[in-house]
Order: C-alpha cells, then sequence, then structure tokens
C-alpha cells in the first residue's frame, strides 16, 4: 500500500509540476532568487509528503553544523534512494546533488532536478565526470552547496552498517577549488525502505549525524591532495558512535 501511494502521488506531483515549472522558468529572468527558493521548498514539501506516505521517520543530529552563511559541500556514505530524500528535505539553502547520469533522462524528474542545481555524472566517462565538477564548483560560487556521495554510488554489497566503498578524491575538488567547508554526512537505515526488499517501500526510521565543517585548506599537505580517505574516515567513527548509542539506548 505504501509503494501505491508514494507512486500515484509522485504521478499527481510531476503532472502539476509541468505548468508550475513553464511559470517558474518565464519568472525566473527577473526573480531568479526568489523563483530558486520558491523550487527549493516545493520539492521540500514534497519529499516530507513521500517521507509520511512511506512511514519514514528522520532522526537527526548535528544539524548545527551546517553553515547556513556560506555554501558548503556534503559528503556522506551511500546505501540507498532515500539518502536524498531525507537529506534534501532539511537543506538549509539552496543545494544541488550529484547524481547517476540516467537519473537525468527520466521524464520530468530529470527536468525538475535540474531546476533543482542537481548535476547528473557518467562515472564511467572521465571528460563528462570532469565537465559535471566544474559545473559545481560554479554552483558553490554562486552560493549554491552541493551534495555529494563519494563512493560512486550507492553501496549494494555492504554488510555491516559501517562498510563503505573507498571515497574517491575527486569527488572533493568542488571544495578545494572554491574553498568552502565540507560538511560529513552519516546516515544510517536508509537501504531499509527500499533496497532490502524492493520493490516494496517499508516503514523506517532514519538517521543523520551531520559532523562539523571542515575546511580542507585547514588539513596538512598530504591529507590535502588525498583527502577522500580522511574524510572516510570521520564519517566512519561518526557511524561507529551512533550506532553504539543507538544500542546503549535500546539496553537502558
Amino acid at each position: 500500500m505504501r509503494t501505491i501511494l508514494v507512486v500515484l502521488f509522485l504521478v499527481i506531483y510531476f503532472i502539476i509540476s509541468i505548468p508550475v515549472l513553464g511559470i517558474e522558468y518565464l519568472m525566473s529572468k527577473r526573480h531568479r532568487q526568489a523563483v530558486d527558493l520558491h523550487r527549493l521548498h516545493s520539492v521540500q514539501r514534497a519529499l516530507r509528503i513521500i517521507m509520511f506516505l512511506s512511514g519514514t521517520k528522520m532522526i537527526v543530529k548535528g544539524h548545527e553544523n551546517v553553515p547556513t552563511d556560506e555554501p558548503v559541500l556534503y559528503v556522506g556514505n551511500h546505501r540507498g534512494y532515500y539518502d536524498i530524500v531525507t537529506t534534501y528535505s532539511i537543506c538549509p539553502n539552496l543545494t544541488g546533488y550529484i547524481a547517476k547520469y540516467n537519473l537525468g533522462r527520466i521524464p520530468m524528474l530529470g527536468w525538475i532536478m535540474k531546476r533543482a542545481y542537481c548535476l547528473f555524472m557518467d562515472r564511467h566517462d572521465p571528460r563528462q565526470s570532469l565537465r559535471t565538477i566544474q559545473k559545481a564548483i560554479e554552483y558553490v560560487k554562486q552560493g549554491v552547496s552541493i551534495c555529494i556521495f563519494p563512493e560512486g554510488g550507492r553501496n549494494k554489497k555492504a554488510v555491516t552498517e559501517t562498510d563503505m566503498r573507498p571515497f574517491k578524491d575527486g569527488s572533493f575538488k568542488v571544495a578545494t577549488r572554491t574553498g568552502c567547508p565540507v560538511v560529513p554526512m552519516a546516515i544510517i537505515g536508509s537501504e531499509d525502505v527500499i533496497e532490502n526488499h524492493f520493490p516494496w517501500i517499508k516503514s523506517t526510521t532514519i538517521t543523520i549525524v551531520y559532523g562539523r565543517p571542515v575546511r580542507i585548506s585547514d588539513l596538512e599537505k598530504d591529507v590535502q591532495k588525498k583527502p577522500g580517505e580522511y574524510f572516510q574516515n570521520i564519517i566512519r567513527t561518526m557511524l561507529e558512535d551512533e550506532l553504539s548509542a543507538q544500542k546503549r539506548a535500546a539496553q537502558e
């Protein structure tokens, strides 16, 4: 039933979005900032409705660590589609996600994501990937935050919550080229919404922990050259600490 409700909502939302996107496009020529904020809040409301229909609850910790006066680069572990659904719904400012190239080809979804400053990367095409990172750098310079999952996609083979594929150093060029802070995100439980019993949606709780922002320029020179391992270790520690806290709470 939850799956059917979410699908029906998406169909209705996409239909309604057709004229709305057209109006936003015309208005954006004179009121770009207002239109961008309207699009952000509109998508966030839609995502919260999707979470409600799917029975997804969120526990958010450390959200006060996210700067609100400058764009940032969000990086996190990636286990499920709801990593995007949940984290985007609580972004304090304009934020674009770097997503799989194929998502940009889906009618309406790709259009809406592009209007929300999302970018699509073909990780099998180095030149296209470089162009995508360069565009992300431009967005950050314009004041738009960027979120990327440095594992390069959902980790479908993970056995435990702390299992991660190596973080790709190239994912951090957005931060090294712009000087924006990196905000690590530790996400727990997102794969239990869909991935663990695809295609059915299951009610569950997702925990999101935000770490303190780090500027790569403040790190040691050798770490600046290969920041992937450094931030992966931060996120692994955040995951371990949160899982331990949940275990203690369950035993009390």
